[in-house]
């Protein structure tokens, strides 16, 4: 009764979609994996490779390719008995501290230490002492390394870059990975010297690509015959007006067949798509809005009350809608410039759209318009126990 109940009609495996799965083949990226093992392959005659740099806008596949490559490496370098190096993984934005991150090198050598309490330095001493008792190749990747170098500066990359002047068995080999294609300009010159003796653009995928990707892992992903005709297409060509990104495209079509699943559906439609299009763009924005500073979530508050009846406002009366709500708060204001300042923020973020027009002898005005839906902003902003007392003040 309960497998009846809990097995599904439209998902075979829906693992397959999720953006951190790696498949048996890579379509599209095979130079970008010839490359980097190229580079890499010295790991396993027990020389230290170069170190690498990996570009490229989020879903173009430098995570999967990067993995895939080491994975394969390592496995095959096992089968002919050598064990020369090793790799771990880390993700910059989940271990988002020094801290968290030397510790996490250090539970990957076998080194256990505490979760808090410990110097950092010494959290990175332990690391070393036991990496240098294997005596390998340890390649270490960084994923998302900008976010924790503009939240942390780039201590954790000037520690790893010297590493090898101290250990004496072991080396070390470091994969920067980052979205940000000017990140190392902003480096210690120190530190770019070292880290960036190779580099590898990732270019984002076409619609056309897209579609071999999403026709790949659907074949495994979903029962035969569910999905209907333009589905695929329409995910595709979706996410590549997103700057051809993968992870959006395997997330609308992995919803999309989630829809369909508890509407209780036998196909997956393109209804469906348009309906996860929806999700995921409500769930992007909250995710968003809910790291916003507090004066930031005003500011975007007041733009969606002036354009809510309109289909724009000015910079003039967005500040002014905006004294009104900190006065609600009572909380010092800003100026109109720093406001402005957030609205251009708001703009680079792709919530609000901000251009500036002439209107001849008046000068010059911003006009701003909402770049996502009313109720999702006022939906997000909610979240907020100081803005949802002023959303609720307001409908009433």
């Amino acid at each position: 009764m309960i497998d009846r109940v809990t097995r599904s009609k439209i998902f075979r495996n829906r693992e397959i979609l999720r953006p951190d799965y790696i498949p048996d083949t890579l379509p599209h990226r095979e130079n970008e994996i010839r490359k980097l093992a190229q580079i890499l392959i010295p790991a396993i005659r027990g020389e230290r490779p170069s170190n690498v740099f990996i570009y490229g806008l989020t879903g173009t596949g430098k995570t999967a390719v990067t993995k895939y490559v080491l994975k394969n490496m390592y496995s095959k370098s096992r089968e002919r008995g050598y064990d020369t190096f090793a790799y771990t993984y880390v993700n910059c934005r989940h271990s988002d501290t020094p801290y968290r991150v030397f510790a996490d090198l250090a539970k990957s050598v076998n080194v256990k230490v505490p979760f808090t309490g410990l110097p950092t330095s010494e959290v990175f001493r332990r690391f070393l002492r036991g990496l240098d008792k294997l005596n390998i190749v340890f390649i270490i990747v960084l994923d998302e390394i900008d976010f924790l170098v503009r939240k942390h500066g780039d201590d954790v990359l000037y520690k790893l870059v010297r590493a090898n002047e101290i250990l004496s068995k072991s080396k070390i080999t470091l994969i920067g990975i980052t979205n940000d294609i000017n990140f190392v300009e902003t480096l210690d010159p120190r530190i770019r010297s070292s880290l960036g003796e190779e580099e590898i653009v990732f270019t984002p995928y076409d619609s056309y690509q897209l579609e071999d990707i999403l026709r790949q892992r659907a074949k495994d992903a979903f029962y035969p015959d569910v999905i209907e005709t333009g589905v695929i297409e329409l995910c595709a060509a979706l996410a590549a007006r997103e700057h051809g990104d993968a992870r959006r495209a395997l997330d609308l079509l992995r919803i999309a067949g989630e829809i369909a699943e508890r509407e209780g559906a036998v196909k997956v439609t393109i209804d469906h798509v348009y309906k996860a299009r929806e999700e995921l763009e409500r769930n992007r924005v909250k995710e968003i809005i809910i790291t916003l500073p507090l004066h930031s979530k005003l500011v975007l508050l007041s733009i969606a009350l002036q354009t809510k009846g309109t289909s724009y406002t000015t910079t003039g009366d967005t500040y002014n809608t905006y004294l009104e709500l900190v006065k609600m708060l009572r909380i010092e204001k800003l100026t109109q410039r720093r406001v402005s300042d957030l609205i251009n923020e708001l703009d680079m973020l792709g919530i609000i759209n901000a251009r500036v027009v002439s209107r001849g002898r008046y000068g010059k005005t911003k006009i701003i318009t909402l770049a996502v839906n009313y109720n999702i902003v006022i939906d997000a902003l909610a979240g907020d126990p100081r803005i949802a007392e002023i959303i609720n003040n307001l409908r009433y």
